[in-house]
């Protein structure tokens, strides 16, 4: 296959394993809308699992719940950003965002519904993984979603709006290895995790893929087509934050994209052929239209 299509299958297989998981839930509006929320989207962390995983030849059935958790975990975030108190958009991966389909108070709680349904999948790799790694998985997921991971990078990208000064690179660098950049972290690594490996070349293979996403989409904030890329755009310039882009410039920035995807890709060196499809993962972000 192609990596357009493993990433597709990959996709595929962690929606199917997440919407198994709500069948078994309530009928009601909040579940409605966390079916909603994780029925889309590129599936690439999930997809980062399934593929880390099986460089250590961890089976797709061992791998698929902490790749249904990450995504879960990220639908409940992008729920939440996307809440009026926050970024306050109204479009996501075409589609009425959840708030506006449904209502701010079946948001917050689909939301937290779908952080708490992250670590019930999370928990059951302990069917067919060691204790000991899904204890690891379970903390450092629980990490890289909080404080001191995603969460914080949003919360100082909501202070930075009414910062005095724009942020500096290395601030909006911070921000961002922490908003977007923590979860795909978390995702590469879990398959060494379970193939009780050592993260480290990973977790290097990870933080350059997070961010040459990150400048990727503040390039395609600029220069997209919401057709395309199914969100609301210009809105970072038009709220007047700094990004990769109004620091770098598009050239500048799209230079330091391509050197972080050859730093990802170098990283990987110590897997020979066996990481070839996570290579292409790492072309990939910065060649994507949406």
């Amino acid at each position: 296959m192609t990596f357009r299509d493993t990433l597709a299958a990959d996709a595929a297989r962690v929606r199917a394993c997440i919407a198994a998981e709500l069948r078994s839930f309530p009928d009601v509006p909040v579940v409605a809308a966390m079916r909603y929320a994780t029925s889309g989207g590129k599936g690439l962390r999930g997809f980062l699992v399934l593929e880390s995983a099986a460089m250590f030849g961890v089976t797709a059935d061992r791998a698929i719940w902490p790749a249904a958790a990450v995504e879960a975990m990220h639908a409940y975030s992008l729920i939440h950003d996307d809440l009026p108190a926050m970024d306050d958009d109204d479009l996501r991966r075409g589609q009425p965002t959840v708030h506006v389909r449904w209502d701010e108070a079946t948001a917050i709680l689909a939301g937290d519904a779908l952080q708490s349904l992250a670590f019930g999948l999370l928990a059951r790799t302990g069917d067919t993984a060691a204790p000991a790694a899904v204890a690891t998985l379970v903390a450092s997921l629980a990490g890289a979603a909080g404080a001191r991971g995603m969460v914080l990078g949003q919360a100082l990208d909501i202070a930075a709006e009414t910062a005095e000064a724009p942020l500096t690179l290395d601030r909006i660098t911070e921000l961002q290895a922490n908003k977007t950049g923590a979860l795909i972290r978390w995702s590469a690594e879990a398959g060494a995790v379970l193939g009780r490996a050592d993260p480290a070349p990973l977790a290097r293979y990870a933080t350059a893929l997070g961010l040459a996403f990150q400048i990727a989409d503040d390039l395609l904030d600029v220069r997209g087509d919401v057709a395309q890329t199914g969100k609301r755009l210009r809105k970072d310039s038009d709220a007047g934050k700094a990004t990769f882009v109004s620091i770098l410039g598009e050239e500048g920035a799209s230079k330091r994209a391509e050197a972080l995807v050859e730093e990802a890709i170098s990283a990987l060196s110590p897997y020979g052929s066996a990481a070839e499809t996570l290579r292409e993962a790492a072309r990939f972000v910065v060649t994507r239209e949406n």
